[in-house]
């Protein structure tokens, strides 16, 4: 095992498109009006006391409700309303999140349909047909180890892992692709989820979930935010909010008493009258408390928690709990698969290098014909760079008479043809380099002196050297001869560094895993922009390296997608297991990827990070907001007592009561406004934490302390007009 640093140079990125920016969909106004009737169904306070800021509202709109019906006046009817509307908004913030993922579940409600399974009662591998025998039963009635065949057409009933045969599956239902998927027993294609659609062929499906616990189920719920637990960070910040509003309480209801006893002791005080605002003193101390407590936060938070998830569900990421969204924004170490992450995942031709006397050109026309018959992604890539790079049409086995093709096979590692012509035998071999000199050698010829050396070199870099040779025969003998090199070599994907040096910007440390020798992974890394490689990695290797990342206070998160990936995914604090692996890895995961992608574990941090920086931006406006509001009713409450405190009437609000009024509209209004921002997300740029902290403060901090001065201003203004309000 190897673990290198590496450091990497100063370029300019690859010219590839900029990947696309985390954000989310436009509010629907519409999604506002559907979702009202379960903003209205949440105002039950057995739902409601989960969130105790908004229960503390409700609690002083019922006051309100009760004194206005006692006490009738404009002041006191508008107050109420507004204060109801407040807790309706907060609702409807969370409603409106949670509906987002309801079209989802509706469709995947459909995929779960209580098909009919073919159970394989006595079944064992190699059994024949006489060893077990076939019963049908209702989905609902498998358990866990159960067998069942499925074959072309029907619906897999539940989550298994094939352990006999070879299919095509529809999995459209659960990622939204139409394109058909291969599972095969063995490997990591077995998994199988319960309401895809065998499209071909046959396979013998062992049933892994347990009753009511199926794949889909647990979509449906997740989605549709009913097994949505709170994150450690949202707990904490519902224990501030509710201390602070325990605070304001106690503050407000001993208002009141306080000036009655002080009146009692100084005969000289003040009418403590003056304070209610018009003799409804009850209502003027709700309104206070409400505008108080950090009402705009505790409406927006669970909403805020919600769409995190909710992004994740766009891009076919199912996370298994609120916790792994949160996690992922806190990563300091990502560890990412070489092979089809970092590189494209099969290795192409780069070049060609002809030994001394020979053409690139000549090179590239004998590793064309030989690779024709080369249907491994390898050899595709020779006749792409011979067309694409020497201007060279490809021909077709048919279209060359005469013309002997030896395809490529593990046994030879060579693939050829045979080309005869007014008799004349021209035979060309492109393969491994010990392979092909032998070939040369046993038809006479001698390894020339440029091949060791280029074969040397592409190795060093970490590339792959293929040999391509030929063996001409005719009526003077036979000569054979190496003509040149070609380089394979892994070809990381465009954008990958660019993408990297976001990461590292983001104070993420980037490692590379793969099984090749440290020669190769070096080369690769230094090409990629990753910070370290752990090279000829082994799932322990995987594991020790998490453990120490761990140990040093740092969050890891990783993909996998075999049953051997199980144990660092398990062990990661954010695992990514990919859709088309084995049911063990997506067991160990805490998220599972079901576009089976692996570099999309680098837009999964930047959404949790977009989680993260969204709640701190809203969290920092709510507090900013409350300031104003501060200026707006204290004054208006106490100036009338203690005529000093006008001073603090800056915004020069018209009276007490549309002072009040004012800031209750406002903090009903600031909600629905805030609404499409918590679930859109605040938009992320990667920067460093000072960066993103400066920024805050001065988008969402200085701007939620003059936006509700504006704000409120501009309602007093209005509210003026209303008879009753003076």
């Amino acid at each position: 095992m190897t673990v290198t640093s590496v450091t990497t140079e100063t370029r300019a990125p690859a010219p590839a498109p900029r990947a696309k920016p985390v954000g989310g969909g436009l509010l629907d106004p519409g999604q506002l009006w559907r979702s009202t009737p379960d903003a209205l169904r949440k105002l039950d306070p057995r739902t409601l006391w989960r969130n105790p800021v908004m229960l503390i509202v409700e609690v002083g709109a019922v006051f309100t409700t009760v004194l206005a019906i006692a006490d009738p006046s404009v002041f006191g009817w508008l107050i109420t309303v507004w204060l109801w509307l407040t807790v309706v908004f907060a609702n409807l913030a969370e409603a409106v999140a949670e509906g987002r993922g309801k079209a989802q579940a509706a469709s995947l409600r459909r995929a779960k349909q209580d098909a009919t399974a073919r159970r394989l009662v006595g079944w064992s591998e190699g059994a024949g047909p006489d060893g077990y025998r076939e019963e049908r039963v209702t989905a609902p009635q498998l358990r866990q180890g159960d067998v069942v065949v499925v074959e072309a057409g029907q619906i897999i009933p539940g989550d298994g892992d094939v352990v006999e045969g070879i299919a095509s599956v529809d999995e459209s239902a659960i990622t939204g692709e139409s394109a058909p998927v291969i599972r095969e027993s063995g490997g990591d294609r077995s998994a199988v989820t319960g309401g895809t659609k065998v499209l071909s062929d046959r396979i013998v499906v062992r049933i892994t979930q347990k009753p009511g616990e199926s794949f889909l189920d647990r979509m449906i719920a997740l989605v549709e935010g009913a097994n949505r637990q709170k994150t450690p960070n949202e707990i904490a910040l519902n224990i501030l909010l509710a201390a602070l509003t325990i605070v304001f309480l106690l503050s407000v209801v001993t208002l009141q008493p306080m000036a009655i006893v002080a009146k009692g002791f100084q005969a000289a005080a003040p009418d403590t009258q003056a304070i209610d605002a018009g003799g409804v003193t009850g209502i003027v101390l709700a309104s206070l408390l409400v505008c108080l407590i950090p009402t705009t936060i505790g409406a927006l938070l669970s909403a805020i928690g919600i769409a995190g998830m909710d992004r994740l569900v766009q891009r076919n990421v199912l996370a298994m709990s609120g916790r792994a969204v949160e996690a992922a924004g806190d990563v300091n170490t990502l560890l990412l698969d070489k092979t089809g992450t970092i590189t494209l995942g099969n290795r192409q031709a780069a070049e060609f290098l002809p030994v001394a006397g020979v053409t690139a050109e000549r090179v590239a026309d004998a590793a064309q014909l030989s690779s024709l018959a080369d249907e491994t992604p390898e050899g595709r890539s020779i006749v792409v760079l011979a067309k694409t790079g020497y201007g060279l049409r490809a021909r077709d086995e048919g279209f060359m008479p005469g013309a002997h093709f030896v395809p490529f096979t593990a046994q030879t590692r060579m693939s050829g043809v045979d080309l005869t012509e007014d008799g004349r035998v021209r035979r060309i071999r492109k393969g491994a380099a010990a392979a092909v000199m032998k070939w040369v050698r046993d038809n006479g010829g001698h390894p020339t002196d440029d091949v060791g050396p280029a074969v040397d070199g592409i190795a060093a870099t970490g590339g792959t050297p293929l040999v391509v040779a030929e063996c001409v025969t005719d009526p003077s003998g036979t000569t054979a001869r190496a003509l040149g090199v070609i380089h394979l070599k892994d070809v990381v994907k465009l954008g990958m560094r660019e993408r990297f040096d976001e990461m590292r910007r983001m104070g993420i440390r980037t490692v590379m895993i793969t099984g090749d020798n440290p020669i190769t992974a070096k080369a690769i890394a230094d090409e990629a922009g990753v910070d370290d490689f752990l090279a000829e990695a082994k799932p322990e290797d995987k594991m020790a390296l998490i453990k120490r990342e761990q140990e040093g206070g740092r969050l890891v998160a990783m993909t996998g997608d075999g049953t051997n990936d199980a144990p660092a995914l398990a062990q990661a604090d954010v695992g990514v297991a990919m859709n088309t692996g084995t049911s063990a890895a997506k067991e160990a995961g805490n998220m599972v990827d079901l576009d089976s992608d692996p570099t999309k574990l680098i837009e999964i941090v930047e959404i949790g990070k977009q989680l993260l920086i969204t709640r701190g931006a809203l969290t920092t406006f709510s507090i900013a907001n409350d300031i104003a509001k501060y200026f707006a009713v204290i004054p208006a409450m106490f100036a009338a007592v203690y005529p000093s405190l006008d001073a603090l009437n800056v915004m020069r609000l018209a009276s007490p009561t549309s002072a009040i009024l004012s800031a209750v509209v406002f903090n009903a209004l600031v909600i629905i406004a805030l609404i499409p921002l918590a679930l859109r997300g605040v938009r992320y740029r990667p920067s460093s934490a000072s960066k993103l902290l400066t920024r805050n403060l001065w988008i969402y901090g200085l701007g939620g302390v003059l936006v509700p001065f504006a704000g409120i201003k501009l309602i007093d203004l209005l509210v003026q007009f209303i008879p009753g309000i003076s």
